[in-house]
């Protein structure tokens, strides 16, 4: 990434609520246009998770808390730490969070909200059908809310990638004083999204942003690149 860039942050308000079977891309061009955003070449699109797992169906009705923790079970592919009511689970795609991804804030009550089955695949749909639509190759990322281990709090990380690299590998490079990088790898494509969430926010009901100005990786990544391999997981 260039320094001392400039990035902005574009919400994309006025998406209705999405239901199985709803064009995602269709309503994020819908409401570009209602905003008078002209895409631009550089430009990265940011989505929910939750609005592309409602399009794609991924909503499992749940009577209580009993039910959503099995459910979290279920959907888990390995059960990393558990204490009382919290499961650190890993996911199907590789992923290590709470509860493998399954959420009920911003569903319908009695509802849970899955992770979509492939999010690499629905970003690459949604840029496809973007691609088409206005002549502009944008990348998208497909963004969940996760824990991180040491710190406090949540932040939004990048679940699904299409159009760019995930990392920017800086091993080789030097640095400002001319020292030699050996290990520093940028997530950029999750710095995007959680840097959307600023705009988005977890109860405005605004689920998809663009950022600007961001010099992006090139490359076809994809969000499982930005998993720790097992064997360089010194806590698992």
């Amino acid at each position: 990434m260039a320094a001392g860039m400039t990035v902005e942050l574009i919400p994309l308000a006025g998406i209705p609520e999405i239901r199985e079977g709803d064009d995602v891309a269709a309503a994020v061009l819908s409401a570009a246009t209602a905003a008078g955003l002209a895409w631009r070449e550089g430009d990265v699109l940011v989505v929910t998770h939750k609005i592309v797992s409602k399009a794609e169906g991924r909503v499992v009705a749940v009577a209580d808390d009993t039910e959503y923790r099995m459910l979290a079970e279920q959907e888990a592919a390995a059960v990393v730490r558990r204490r009382g009511d919290l499961v650190i689970t890993q996911t199907r795609h590789g992923f290590i969070c709470a509860n493998a991804g399954v959420d009920r804030s911003n569903a319908v009550p009695g509802t849970a909200v899955l992770l979509p089955l492939d999010p690499d695949r629905s970003a690459h749909a949604i840029r496809m059908r973007i691609r088409q639509a206005t002549g502009r190759d944008v990348p998208v990322i497909i963004s969940d809310t996760f824990g991180r281990p040491w710190r406090r709090g949540l932040t939004d990380v990048a679940v699904g990638i299409s159009g760019m690299a995930a990392v920017l590998d800086l091993k080789g490079t030097t640095d400002a004083a001319g020292r030699e990088l050996q290990v520093t790898e940028i997530a950029v494509a999750d710095e995007i999204a959680a840097a959307t969430d600023l705009v988005m926010g977890k109860a405005a009901a605004v689920p998809a942003a663009v950022v600007r100005g961001v010099t992006w990786p090139a490359g076809e990544g994809r969000a499982t690149d930005l998993v720790r391999p097992a064997a360089e997981d010194l806590f698992r």
